[in-house]
């Protein structure tokens, strides 16, 4: 069983035998299994990355053949049969520097023996990506394979979705390498239950990580899960991304952590909450702590969270006032025409906004002619989804009057419409740099019905 030491948890197999032939940052030795014992918190980067860049340079030279070679001898050493994607993909990669874009093993199979046999890769590669996707990692392998990835900074985006079976030693691993590793900048967690102890073990590391981007989608954080995740992430200073779509989190206890969040950290920019249920309350506890956020973030994403013409009114009260917000996306929210007119004059306000997402919201020619009216005042705007509503000739004929005085606009997203409702149409662009999707563009607008 492969064990990772850490003054702050417990091991579940008792306390380690120390090498007495080997310097302690080099202590990676062999009974039954692997063992790995990591120095304290204050040696770790400095310790393993002499250790780790020793390593490297030994098997600079090494080149993909060889590597593969290498794998193929280290297979037959741990008695498992070569993984023919792993082979192909050694055989078909590019190694610039010593490092490759991807390590595919999503779908693989990896037991303890099959993940051993992979420390010869991820010692003398350096990925870009290693996807561990739905790898049926159990949890001596998870442990075992999370704890090489960490020794050797084998990789900067990790993705270690769809694997439930890791248990506490899986998860104990994952926390030593959020923590620990000076390379990993990005982790996918996602379709896991993120609760108990998994939870409180990611949390903790988060104290200190230098993550700048966390999906978590559909990893159950409603509740307790995500007050424990928000209570690190207040003081987090590197994270910049945090994506939590499809966690079923509320418009009461979820959203008034979520809020609180952003009240606190001004490190984070991208806020990911599509496919939940904010609602209207959820909005008011948001927008209360965006008007907290006079740096930090830049795209918020609200899409399908059940929000409705009350949610924009507490909206409008925030969008004067943001300088910071860049990209919202309201999109498979019920906000209607009214919805439209309620933000109208906040957004001529704005100060900071970029892109505004209102896909399938309901809107019909009217709130067209609403965000028109937005349009032809602002100079910020450059981007406006609105496809999926039903949008047809008066609306875009006021799209089209108000892209005549728009300088800012670079694109603009619509349906087609049906043929009945589109022969004869055709929206003038004055500006070159302007473009449209799903609608004819010419320099003149002629309406014929």
């Amino acid at each position: 069983m492969t064990r990772c030491s850490d003054s702050d948890e417990q091991t579940d197999d008792g306390p380690e035998e120390p090498n007495q032939n080997q310097n302690q940052n080099q202590s990676r030795t062999r009974k039954e299994g692997k063992h790995v014992s990591f120095p304290p918190d204050e040696q770790i980067v400095s310790g393993f990355a002499e250790h780790r860049n020793t390593d490297r340079k030994a098997d600079s030279c090494l080149t993909l053949t060889e590597v593969m070679v290498a794998y193929q001898q280290s297979c037959s050493r741990h008695q498992v049969q070569p993984r023919a994607h792993i082979l192909q993909q050694l055989q078909q990669g590019v190694c610039v520097g010593g490092s490759v874009e991807c390590l595919d093993l999503k779908g693989e199979r990896l037991d303890h023996r099959s993940c051993e046999a992979l420390e010869v890769v991820l010692k003398s590669l350096h990925f870009d990506f290693i996807n561990l996707q739905a790898a049926q990692l159990e949890e001596n392998g998870a442990s075992s394979l999370l704890d090489m990835i960490l020794y050797y900074e084998s990789t900067t985006h990790l993705d270690i979705s769809d694997n439930s079976s890791m248990g506490t030693s899986g998860w104990r691993a994952l926390a030593h390498l959020i923590k620990q590793s000076v390379r990993l900048s990005r982790l996918d967690v996602c379709n896991v239950p993120v609760v108990d102890y998994p939870a409180q073990s990611l949390s903790k590391a988060l104290l200190t990580s230098r993550l700048t981007a966390l999906h978590l989608h559909n990893a159950q954080l409603s509740g307790m899960p995500l007050y424990t995740l928000v209570a690190a992430l207040k003081t987090n200073r590197a994270l910049q991304e945090l994506h939590l779509t499809n966690n079923l989190l509320n418009s009461y206890q979820d959203a008034l952590q979520l809020g609180d969040l952003l009240r606190y950290n001004t490190t984070l920019q991208t806020l990911e909450l599509n496919n939940n249920a904010v609602a209207d309350a959820g909005l008011e506890e948001l927008c209360d702590g965006l008007r907290r956020q006079t740096a930090g973030l830049k795209v918020l994403q609200l899409r399908n969270n059940h929000i409705t013409v009350k949610g924009m009114e507490h909206l409008a009260k925030v969008l004067p006032v943001l300088k910071v917000l860049q990209i919202l996306d309201l999109g498979e929210n019920i906000l209607g025409n009214e919805g439209m007119q309620v933000i109208r004059e906040p957004l001529m306000v704005n100060g900071s906004l970029l892109q505004l997402g209102l896909a399938q919201a309901n809107i019909t020619c009217e709130g067209a002619v609403a965000l028109a009216e937005f349009l032809a005042e602002s100079r910020l705007i450059r981007k406006l989804d609105l496809r999926q509503n039903q949008v047809k000739v008066g609306g875009l004929m006021a799209l089209s009057l108000a892209l005549r005085i728009n300088r800012s606009l670079a694109g603009l997203d619509v349906d087609h419409q049906p043929p009945q409702e589109q022969v004869g149409v055709q929206i003038s662009v004055c500006n070159p740099h302007q473009y449209l999707h799903g609608i004819s563009t010419s320099w003149f607008m002629v309406i014929t019905i």
